[in-house]
């Protein structure tokens, strides 16, 4: 019964993405939307603003026959900035569906302002992403290792194989995930040891579509509407006071940088207490950082940062591996594990201490003293978006327990970040991450948890990078203490 209500769900969930992406289909490039000939202008243009004003910029999409478009889904990105004043903000985007977008623009700090907006890609480019992504699995493929008779031996693994040979299947029968290797002679199916994965020489576009999606078309900026806005403090502007505190309900924009450091919109925070009381504020608790490479920056950070954190050594290599850290000074446990199938990494990692992270959660204890950080997304890209929709499911209702059994548990989700805008578009675009992002807001809203908005962060940074700079990572772990101290 309960896996009928999840798949449910996730066909509602996949309708209502469906109705979103646009549905016009060219094979003629001059047809499909050109940054260059596109047109952006101020509606609400003033001499000047002040402090917590709108700007508003209206964009008008045109193709490369410079006619006007008709229909919208261009993925944009957008975002003010102070290269000068280290600061920046992302901004909201309104589709009008008819080739016009409105892009809103809270202008959170006094001194300089430019505006950037970047055509990441066209609306027929994100038709074209979003059907390869859910046409199946053969983007990736994995190798697993087995054991037989103390020698290694290879097979390939996956989640959905096609193979007329006998198959292992490794099924959590609790949560319904279930992942495959084919099975070798007389090699027992628990005697798997280690996987990697490898991109397989596999698209579902042709060359013309391919075409569309080259690097040289993804992030092109659409010409600005004006040079720099100057901003001026308003007299009774009054800042937001109130703490941030778990359970918060975070708008979009969720804060913004200056002097290269984040302020949330919704809540107060001090730019440096959080960070300067780091070892009162994190004695006596127990960490669990679940989730990809980005949550593994934040144990590497906060190992520099505590000076009486040390590394246990697990006898494992490899970034991949669990790692973690103790202060015994301060009694502080922190722990990063990677998140289960599927991990996409080109050497092998091991699979014996696997755990998909609602499993993880079911194994908690949980109480006040426990914190847990989960942040999943950049190696669910290249897979249909259904297997992300479950996971996110399946977590939901792995948290809806722990707060049964421990509802003074302290869980805070990061959200995806964005990354270097790839080459290899069909399996990591942005715009994955972004569908990705909006959905995580969407199915965990609603829970008492705190949220690091790392889209809204990365995008506002412009850094461009999979692996934010330690600038934004310790912005992150700022908001992070701001929340539990």
């Amino acid at each position: 019964m309960e896996d009928k209500a999840i798949d449910q769900k996730i066909t509602y969930v996949m309708t209502m993405i469906n109705r979103t992406i646009p549905q016009k289909h060219t094979m003629y490039f001059d047809e499909t939307t050109s940054a260059l000939k596109s047109t952006a202008i101020i509606l609400n243009y003033k001499p000047y603003y002040c402090v917590g004003d709108t700007l508003i910029v209206q964009v008008e999409m045109f193709n490369y026959l410079g006619k006007k478009k008709t229909y919208g889904g261009d993925f944009l990105l957008a975002r003010i900035f102070s290269a000068k004043l280290g600061a920046g903000a992302s901004g909201r985007i309104e589709d009008f569906n008819n080739g016009t977008y409105n892009i809103y623009f809270t202008l959170f700090w006094e001194g300089q302002v430019e505006v950037s907006i970047l055509l990441m890609h066209p609306s027929e480019g994100v038709a074209l992403l979003w059907k390869g992504r859910n046409m199946g699995y053969k983007y990736i493929g994995y190798t697993g290792v087995f054991i037989n008779k103390n020698q290694p031996v290879h097979t390939e693994c996956g989640f959905y194989l096609n193979s007329q040979q006998e198959e292992c299947e490794y099924t959590d029968r609790k949560y319904g995930e279930v992942f495959h290797c084919i099975k070798l002679p007389a090699v027992p199916c628990e005697a798997l040891t280690s996987l990697k994965s490898w991109h397989r020489d596999y698209t579902y576009l042709s060359n013309a579509n391919k075409t569309l999606l080259s690097l040289s078309n993804i992030g092109i900026e659409i010409p600005s509407p004006a040079g720099r806005i100057d901003v001026f403090k308003m007299q009774t502007f009054m800042p937001v006071t109130s703490k941030c505190k778990i359970g918060t309900s975070i708008p979009f924009p969720s804060g913004y940088f200056l002097q290269n450091q984040w302020f949330p919109s919704h809540c107060n925070l001090s730019s440096f207490a959080p960070l300067l009381n780091i070892n009162k504020c994190l004695a006596d608790k127990m960490i669990y950082l679940m989730g990809d490479s980005t949550l593994r920056q934040w144990i590497e950070f906060l190992s520099r940062v505590l000076k009486h954190m040390v590394f246990f050594n697990t006898h494992r290599t490899g970034w991949h591996e669990t790692h973690m850290a103790f202060d015994i000074k301060n009694n502080i446990y922190i722990q990063w594990k990677k998140h289960g199938h599927p991990f996409v990494a080109p050497t092998f990692y091991n699979v014996r201490d696997h755990a998909y992270i609602a499993n993880e959660l079911d194994r908690l204890g949980g109480g006040s003293n426990t914190i847990v950080v989960i942040g999943i997304g950049q190696h669910l890209r290249p897979f249909p978006c259904s297997l992300f929709i479950k996971r996110l499911f399946n977590i939901r209702r792995a948290i809806e327990n722990l707060f049964l059994r421990s509802p003074d548990t302290n869980v805070i989700i990061k959200s995806e970040n964005t990354r270097e805008f790839n080459p290899d578009v069909e399996r990591f675009s942005n715009f994955h991450g972004y569908i990705q992002y909006l959905l995580l807001k969407r199915i965990f809203r609603g829970l008492n948890i705190g949220m690091i908005d790392a889209w809204d962060m990365t995008t506002a940074f412009d850094s461009r990078n999979a692996h934010p700079p330690e600038l934004v990572v310790e912005s992150q772990i700022n908001l992070f203490l701001s929340y539990i101290c």
